[in-house]
């Protein structure tokens, strides 16, 4: 029996944390995985693996990581050995970025795209509202939402937009319609 991977997506603010929390509470089936950032982990945010950028370069080095990219001056990775529930039929979820849609989708061609976002005052809004970075960071934040997705994504690749524009009960919602398998 496999599982299935789903990267969440989206722009910084269009609240992804919220509605994988909230989509854990109502499907407690579903498994996240926690990535690994260099950035201190009491900054806040998903629960993550904080690491300075040297740790990092050690474990991607030692190939810990089955995914990992670069985004906002920071490096992410995932686990490879948070993968395996997929063998025992797990849905897993991570939260991912773009910049490496292309080889996730090589890696794992079952891969589902779960794309949340929100209009670019919405985003605006929540970054202010949490308070971690500067004007001019905000601002190119919300103008790297409005790029362009990466145009070599594999065909079978399903990307499903949740709008979380509303409150979070209605996003979670959305999201959680989202996971839901596709029926034939």
């Amino acid at each position: 029996m496999t599982g299935r991977l789903f990267a969440i997506v989206g722009p910084s603010g269009a609240g992804k944390d919220t509605l994988i929390q909230g989509a854990l509470a109502a499907r407690p089936d579903l498994h996240v995985i926690r990535r690994v950032i260099t950035r201190p982990t009491d900054a806040g945010g998903e629960d993550f693996e904080g690491v300075t950028a040297a740790e990092f370069a050690e474990r991607q080095a030692a190939g810990e990581f089955a995914l990992d990219w670069q985004a906002h001056g920071l490096r992410y990775g995932i686990p490879a050995a948070a993968l395996a529930p997929l063998a025992n039929g797990a849905d897993l979820l991570f939260n991912g970025s773009r910049q490496g849609l292309e080889r996730a989708a090589l890696l794992w061609p079952g891969l589902s795209v779960i794309h949340v976002t929100a209009p670019p005052q919405v985003l605006t809004a929540r970054l202010k509202a949490r308070g971690r970075e500067s004007a001019q960071d905000i601002a190119a934040r919300v103008a790297r939402a409005a790029q362009p997705w990466p145009e070599g994504l594999p065909a079978g690749v399903s990307v499903i937009t949740v709008m979380n524009d509303a409150s979070p009960e209605t996003g979670i919602a959305r999201f959680l319609t989202a996971l839901q398998p596709v029926s034939a």
